[in-house]
């Protein structure tokens, strides 16, 4: 009679995640079955021919100068924004979970570029970073500091794509801190008080350890996020930027797919980088999961 049930309830789970299961298969299992095979091929995009080349392409790109430089850009990119991103979000979403004025105002205000079209505000940033008549070098004249060329110098083009980055994704995450903060118990901060510890030991030994769920999903999506970079690159820096400085990866995918028509080598690159970000977030999840409860 048991195993009857639990057949039955197996069926059950089955049917109810058969949509999902199907919709999966279409537009992730196949596709990327479909990618395995093309990067073993010199499929041209248009040519309904796919020519067999081995490791051709593999080869190819490994010695591309680009690619290599495409590489070291995602990990710079990554390196420098997901620590920022993270200090920053978790600092204004302490501050926003303290009884202030206008608290909605900000909150709104902080989400505000999350949902705003990447490509409007992109060409706003870009007119920003105007060597000549942008308003930050304005700035910079006014209290006597030498301009910046921002986008158009290989030094400081990447700094100003994860500035804007860092702008446009901030008010998730802080949100994401925010609601986090919202569910520690007030009796564990309360205690802490009691027991005489001031507001910097309370948040290091009780706020900050449990929030460490949330610290992992933030630095997980981070690494996703910072490996797929792709619309604000190549809206503010085409062409990947003054020597190829802002060239991220998927940048360069696209570059191969789409500019030079060689899906075979945009496939192989595509595949480097899936295993890239699995290898990254498996380590993430080895080393980052842990968490902590006070009773």
């Amino acid at each position: 009679m048991m195993k009857k049930r639990k057949l039955r309830e197996t069926i059950t789970a089955y049917v109810c995640l058969s949509p999902t299961l199907v919709l999966a298969t279409i537009f992730m299992i196949i596709p990327m079955i479909v990618v395995f095979y093309v990067s073993f091929t010199n499929w041209d995009f248009v040519s309904p021919v796919k020519k067999f080349v081995g490791l051709k392409n593999y080869i190819y790109i490994f010695s591309d100068e680009k690619f290599l430089k495409s590489i070291r850009n995602t990990f710079y990119f990554a390196c420098v924004k997901i620590p920022l991103d993270l200090v920053i979000s978790l600092f204004i979403a302490v501050l926003l979970d303290k009884k202030i004025r206008m608290k909605k105002f900000y909150r709104v205000s902080y989400f505000a570029p999350v949902v705003t079209p990447m490509v409007a505000v992109a060409l706003i940033w870009i007119w920003l970073f105007d060597p000549t008549f942008g308003p930050l070098n304005q700035i910079l004249s006014f209290v006597g500091l030498k301009p910046i060329k921002w986008l158009y110098d290989p030094n400081w083009a990447m700094p100003s794509v994860i500035l804007f980055s860092l702008w446009k994704g901030l008010g998730y995450d802080i949100i994401i801190f925010l609601a986090g903060l919202q569910s520690i118990p007030n009796h564990l901060i309360e205690a802490a008080y009691i027991d005489g510890a001031n507001s910097r030991q309370t948040f290091f030994k009780i706020t900050l350890p449990l929030l460490s769920p949330i610290v992992y999903f933030v630095v997980l999506m981070g690494i996703i996020n910072s490996f797929k970079v792709f619309a604000q690159i190549s809206v503010m820096t085409p062409k990947g930027g003054p020597l190829y400085s802002t060239g991220v990866m998927v940048f360069y995918i696209y570059q191969q797919a789409f500019e030079n028509y060689k899906m075979g080598r945009a496939s192989a690159a595509a595949l480097i980088l899936f295993g890239m970000v699995i290898a990254l977030t498996q380590v993430q999840k080895r080393l980052g999961r842990k968490s902590v409860e006070y009773s």
